[in-house]
């Protein structure tokens, strides 16, 4: 398949690229700062620990301490690093622009839906755009059901496609097809 990922798998030349803003970038502190503000942190949280501990007349390693509230902190870091994005202004049931504009699978999906739809009237962006893309996604059901793709073994791939759906992925001078048939040709794609 294409190493493009979701977002190349329809984007050509005469795909213009959405006019959806940019998300605003977050600055970052510099890592210097940041790992002085951590060993800030954890030297503060051992001082609280290790009075808290003494008050209560508990002895503990003050090494164990500091490797205990280091760990903690590393997992905090960690959660942080892939906790989902925070909804736009106006909460998470918000509809606003904003919120859409940071939504990049809905845009990728936005995108398809306008090269398919252009696609049934210009035979060029469906040769040049869709037509691969399906053949693409066949083969990949293809090797990952039976191990087989239409260039290794033709007469299989063919078998398990079907007569309709091998002639259009082989024709690649074809002119645009209806959704119907569309349709027609993806599930026997997914039958696979």
């Amino acid at each position: 398949m294409s190493d493009g990922g979701l977002g190349g798998l329809f984007e050509g030349a005469a795909a213009p690229a959405s006019a959806e803003p940019a998300p605003r970038v977050r600055r970052r502190r510099s890592p210097a700062a940041r790992i002085i503000g951590n060993l800030v942190l954890v030297a503060a949280a051992t001082v609280v620990v290790v009075a808290a501990l003494r008050a209560g007349s508990v002895r503990a390693p003050l090494l164990l301490v500091v490797a205990l509230i280091a760990g903690l902190r590393l997992v905090t870091i960690a959660a942080a690093a892939v906790r989902p994005p925070k909804p736009g202004k106006g909460g998470a049931g918000a509809g606003g622009a904003s919120a859409r504009a940071t939504d990049s699978l809905r845009a990728t999906v936005r995108r398809w839906e306008k090269t398919l739809d252009k696609a049934h009237s210009d035979p060029d962006t469906y040769a040049r755009n869709v037509l691969p893309v399906l053949g693409e996604l066949a083969d990949e059901r293809l090797r990952l059901r039976h191990g087989l793709t239409r260039s290794t073994d033709p007469r299989r791939a063919r078998e398990l496609l079907g007569e309709p759906a091998w002639a259009v992925l082989s024709d690649s001078g074809r002119h645009g097809l209806k959704t119907r048939d569309l349709e027609t040709y993806v599930q026997a794609m997914e039958r696979l």
